[in-house]
């Protein structure tokens, strides 16, 4: 009880730091629809789809698992700043939960990524999108374990570098070849076999391939259940081995 309480009170505090300055969800947002407005209407002649709304069916889940993965994956900047103006460091002398510490903050990215997703999809379906609620709401279960996993392990290697300098470097080498080899933007059907087989390594290209599923209304499809799966279980542990780095820099 006293873990939940706790939690919910950093997730409440810092829901009302973002609510003061609401524009960091718009700014989010911008870079996604803008591929939204100006990339997806290629993609019909590029990927031979019979309609706009079946190219949007495999663009847009793609572009909803881009986001969660780079919105989730640049939150340690925000923690940087806290911890050069002392906040975590006040935080010791507080008997908060320091497992709390991590997961109300990654909750609030969750529902500020989710916020963000549902803006997209919303812009997506005056595109002639459609997609039954039930795979609209799974896939967003996928989108908030992946929001929470690249969350959580933000906020670990910042508390590990405690620099922004060192941080972006870091996640965008990291970021880009998971965008390049997870099918985000084109289905990796059209990449070479040699391609395909080392995207098979990664987590992520699983998760794409599962969200398209739902997008295109297969719930039976065993990537639906694969990357679920798989993604649950990289949530665990990226949100235990953060709490591992609070619970050391918060003693």
């Amino acid at each position: 009880m006293k873990f939940a309480r706790d939690t919910w009170l950093v997730f409440q505090r810092q829901t009302q730091l973002l609510l003061r300055n609401p524009v960091w969800v718009f700014v989010g947002v911008f870079q996604p629809v803008m591929y939204l407005l100006l990339f997806a209407p290629l993609l019909k002649p590029a990927l031979n789809a019979p309609t706009q709304a079946e190219a949007y069916k495999i663009f847009v889940p793609g572009l909803l698992v881009l986001l969660a993965i780079f919105g989730g994956l640049f939150q340690g900047f925000g923690l940087i700043a806290e911890l050069r103006a002392g906040v975590i460091e006040r935080s010791r002398v507080t008997p908060v939960s320091r497992l709390a510490l991590l997961l109300g903050r990654s909750l609030r990215d969750v529902v500020s990524l989710l916020a963000q997703a549902v803006i997209i999809t919303v812009l997506a379906l005056l595109f002639e999108l459609r997609v039954f609620i039930g795979d609209l709401l799974l896939a967003y279960l996928m989108l908030a374990l992946i929001a929470l996993m690249t969350s959580a392990v933000s906020y670990g290697v910042a508390l590990k570098v405690k620099s922004e300098d060192a941080l972006a470097p870091l996640m965008n080498t990291v970021a880009q070849p998971v965008l390049l080899l997870s099918g985000i933007l084109l289905p990796l059907t059209f990449a070479p076999g040699w391609l395909q087989g080392v995207a098979e390594w990664n987590p992520f290209s699983w998760a794409v391939d599962g969200t398209r599923a739902l997008f295109a209304g297969d719930l039976g499809n065993d990537k639906v259940w694969q990357g679920l799966s798989i993604i649950a279980v990289l949530a665990a542990a990226g949100v235990a081995w953060a709490a591992r780095q609070f619970a050391r820099s918060v003693r």
